[in-house]
């Protein structure tokens, strides 16, 4: 890594071209440019999980960390590539007056006729494509679950403000569930009268879960609290039994249906980075996302 102190936009642009160069690999060969807007205590968290999605997804990762902005502008960077990076990375850190405006840093560093996406690990604005560096990605990502201030309601701004080209974490972790669920009513074709999704008190991804569950089977859905760790159970009542999926330990559930055996399934709480590489591959909207993100919104407004 190249430490560039008080330095600009064009400065940092170069250093990614001479240490592609030192690298002996002058084409660039990225699909992306991924935005990370992170306080500096999760600065180096963040940027491990990136480069773990970067093997996937090979990209000009810029991570931003906004600091005071009282004063005098002033642009430090680090820029390097390998070290485990399928791409280039640059850290930067802005403080002063520059903080106003870290669109303008970051803009002449997007890679030329590629998309952008931009992460934020902790604490999103709360209508990200307002946000001026928001509005220059294609592709928004929150994390409801990683709100350090009002935590409670974090998942209710993101699904109010939701526009095309948003999505939270909180949606991806539960794709497996979907998935589960799905295979599970179309194995017994019963119809289901209620349903149930038991998680820890405060869990975004609960509620989306019963958001969906509630949309595709037009019953209401009933969200109970548990211990955890994360989402713990999902039941779902016929009249011939309960068709459940239960996962007390984070890691194995037990599938239950009528007139069967329970079985164990293998539901393991995935790593961040997993869920960034999952939605850095679909960059075009999610439009089941959509409509379960404004029917939860609708639901907690009326709560």
């Amino acid at each position: 890594m190249i430490e560039l102190t008080e330095t600009n936009s064009a400065a940092i642009a170069t250093e990614f071209v001479r240490a592609r160069t030192r690298a002996g690999s002058p084409a660039m060969g990225m699909v992306m440019t991924l935005v990370i807007v992170v306080p500096e205590d999760g600065a180096e968290d963040a940027m491990a999980v990136a480069r773990g999605a970067s093997h996937e997804h090979p990209a000009r990762v810029l991570g931003v960390i906004l600091g005071d902005a009282r004063g005098a502008g002033v642009v430090n960077a680090q820029v390097g590539i390998g070290s485990g990076w399928a791409g280039e990375t640059g850290l930067i850190r802005l403080k002063g007056e520059v903080v106003k405006h870290a669109e303008s840093v970051v803009l002449p560093l997007l890679l030329p006729d590629s998309p952008v996406a931009i992460w934020w690990p902790s604490d999103p604005p709360d209508d990200p494509a307002a946000d001026p560096l928001g509005a220059l990605a294609q592709r928004r990502i929150t994390d409801a679950a990683g709100a350090t201030r009002g935590k409670g309601r974090a998942i209710q701004k993101q699904c109010s403000f939701y526009i095309k080209g948003n999505t939270d974490l909180a949606w991806t972790r539960i794709t497996p569930w979907r998935a589960l669920l799905a295979a599970a009513l179309d194995q017994h074709h019963l119809k289901v009268i209620s349903a149930s999704v038991t998680a820890e008190r405060i869990s975004p991804s609960a509620d989306l879960l019963a958001a969906w569950l509630g949309g595709r089977l037009r019953v209401d859905v009933e969200r109970k609290s548990s211990r955890g760790p994360g989402i713990t159970q999902v039941v779902m009542e016929t009249k011939e039994g309960p068709i459940s999926i239960s996962r007390t330990d984070g890691r194995l559930a037990t599938y239950a249906s009528p007139g069967h055996p329970d079985r164990p399934i293998a539901l393991k709480r995935r790593d961040t980075a997993e869920l960034l590489s999952e939605e850095l591959r679909r960059l075009d909207e999610d439009d089941i996302y959509a409509t379960t993100a404004r029917r939860l919104a609708r639901q907690l407004a009326s709560a």
